[in-house]
């Protein structure tokens, strides 16, 4: 079962017969009859694999699955922003925002190209907007039509914890934790995390996305990403966002086995060798520049800006190039003796590792789970580091 294929309708019903235990005044609100409604919700148990009312003389009292449900069926209608609007819809839009193409999107969504434009076409009229728009060959969404995709996609990723949170109510492991992973985080932390966390949830699907911030930070917006893991950034780039520290790395300078460096060296040696950084704007670049402002002069040359550790390994063995990274993020290579720790970055250099979420997340109980393990992971680094 995935959100995408409820009966927005049904949900609100449901949602509002909850609240007041009664069908009659959830009828009205969704503008259907009092039959209608029942048969709604009806569906709904069959779908959900669970009774969600229990039918007594004075009328329906909600179960426990139905107000765990109840909530994150609220917050989707907020974000939605209608009853109106249908499954389908919402399917194609999020689709079309996705793909940038209608042919893209209809095949996505299992549908033909018509009727995918009819369904964008019919959200558009319901919510009142003109969505997405022709540039000459292209396609892209208004100003209003990136709103409402974003909306749309965080409803959805209610609905999916709600989903998440009624299978564990009904004794089963199941649900799905996406984690948005930059690249310090890659290396020990969230690999121990995830290894710690299956062997207590085996059944629960974890996805891994991996990027830089700057690619990671539109999904977590979204909801497509439950929670980041990486450098955390100035909090006034993200004032929706929350940033938890959870250790102090500082970083050390690489370089090839053998390279001429290793037998030591000063801040005018730095600058003789080409280094490999990311781009400007990443925090280790930001520590690189402050490193030299520390030791006075003119900045070495970058003549390669790199994010991928892989990549950076392979350019590191092959020429006298220098870079700056965590210990753990080339252990193997260290160990293997394909590259060396010619020494900690000089002076108060060091960045802030963390978890980011969304303001107004709710984490489903395994998700805080997850948030635990990575808690208990990070304690065991730390110790073996000191």
């Amino acid at each position: 079962m995935t959100p995408e294929h409820l009966n927005i309708r049904h949900l609100a019903a449901m949602a509002v017969a909850v609240e007041h235990s009664s069908v009659s005044v959830a009828a009205r609100a969704v503008n259907l009859t009092q039959p209608a409604v029942t048969q709604a919700i009806a569906k709904l148990e069959v779908q959900l694999g669970m009774a969600l009312f229990t039918r007594q003389p004075s009328g329906m009292a909600p179960t426990e699955a139905a107000i765990r449900l109840a909530p994150r069926v609220e917050a989707a209608l907020r974000l939605i922003g209608s009853n109106r609007v249908t499954a389908a819809q919402i399917r194609a839009f999020v689709a079309l925002a996705r793909t940038g193409s209608y042919t893209a999107a209809a095949v996505e969504s299992g549908v033909t190209e018509p009727s995918l434009h009819r369904a964008v076409g019919d959200l558009g009229i319901v919510l009142g907007h003109r969505l997405a728009e022709r540039r000459g060959r292209g396609l892209v969404l208004t100003r209003q039509g990136s709103a409402v995709a974003r909306r749309l996609r965080l409803a959805l990723a209610e609905l999916r914890s709600g989903l998440d949170e009624l299978t564990e109510q009904n004794g089963q492991q199941g649900g799905r934790i996406v984690v948005g992973a930059m690249p310090l985080s890659r290396a020990r932390l969230l690999p121990k995390a995830i290894g710690a966390f299956r062997t207590e949830f085996p059944q629960v699907h974890i996805s891994v996305h991996e990027g830089s911030h700057a690619e990671l930070v539109g999904p977590l917006r979204d909801g497509e990403v439950d929670m980041m893991i990486g450098a955390l950034r100035d909090a006034s780039l993200g004032k929706d966002l929350v940033q938890r520290p959870l250790f102090e790395d500082r970083p050390t300078i690489f370089a090839r086995s053998g390279h001429p460096l290793v037998e030591g060296w000063d801040a005018e040696a730095l600058r003789r060798y080409p280094w490999i950084l990311p781009p400007e704007g990443a925090p280790l670049r930001q520590l690189w520049r402050q490193m030299f402002e520390a030791l006075g002069g003119d900045l070495p040359p970058v003549p390669i800006e790199c994010g991928s550790v892989m990549t950076i390994r392979e350019l590191l063995v092959s020429g006298d190039y220098l870079t700056m990274l965590a210990v753990d993020q080339l252990m193997v290579e260290l160990d293997a003796g394909l590259v060396v720790d010619i020494g900690p970055a000089p002076g108060a250099i060091s960045r802030t590792i963390g978890l980011t979420t969304r303001e107004d997340w709710r984490p489903t109980r395994l998700q805080r789970r997850f948030m635990a393990v990575i808690d208990a992971e990070v304690g065991s680094l730390v110790r073996k580091n000191l």
